[in-house]
């Protein structure tokens, strides 16, 4: 990727699915609807790695053109860029939390909805020093918790 590319990049995100021992299923609705996002002009999938972690806590990575499964097509298809931007650290720190006998699949993409954005950002001089995401699961708590109190005061 040259210095002009990377200009003209936005933001960088990934994300790790994880499936259970004989559960992996990469077609289907997961892969229709990122096959949406990116027809849509929202995303653009950078990468697709696939770890598949054995009982024995070793691990094999392959880049989703090499993973061989009949139910991968479209993520094959999505994944066509295959641009390594993960480190073999953060291969190794995903493999590491995986449960033995699971298959992951790694997803890197683009927010190209940000590149305007993005790309005038760096126009002005400015950077990126920090971005965060809060887990749906500690949203859900938090609402839970709210809800919990709000009954508790009116008792």
């Amino acid at each position: 990727m040259n210095d002009e590319a990377i200009d003209q990049l936005g933001p960088i995100d990934y994300l790790v699915v994880e499936f259970p021992v004989g559960k992996s299923k990469f077609d289907g609705e997961m892969a229709a609807q990122l096959k949406a996002l990116v027809d849509d002009g929202l995303i653009r999938v950078l990468d697709v790695l696939i770890i598949q972690k054995e009982a024995d806590g070793s691990y094999d990575a392959s880049e989703v053109h090499e993973f061989e499964s009949d139910d991968a097509g479209l993520l094959r298809e999505l994944g066509a860029e295959a641009a390594e931007f993960l480190a073999m650290e953060d291969v190794e720190a995903i493999a590491e939390v995986l449960e033995p006998g699971s298959v992951a699949a790694v997803l890197v993409w683009e927010n190209t909805w940000a590149v305007p954005f993005a790309v005038a950002v760096r126009n002005a001089g400015g950077q990126l020093v920090a971005n965060g995401r809060i887990p749906m699961q500690a949203i859900i708590a938090a609402v839970e918790a709210d809800d919990e109190a709000a009954l508790t005061e009116g008792v």
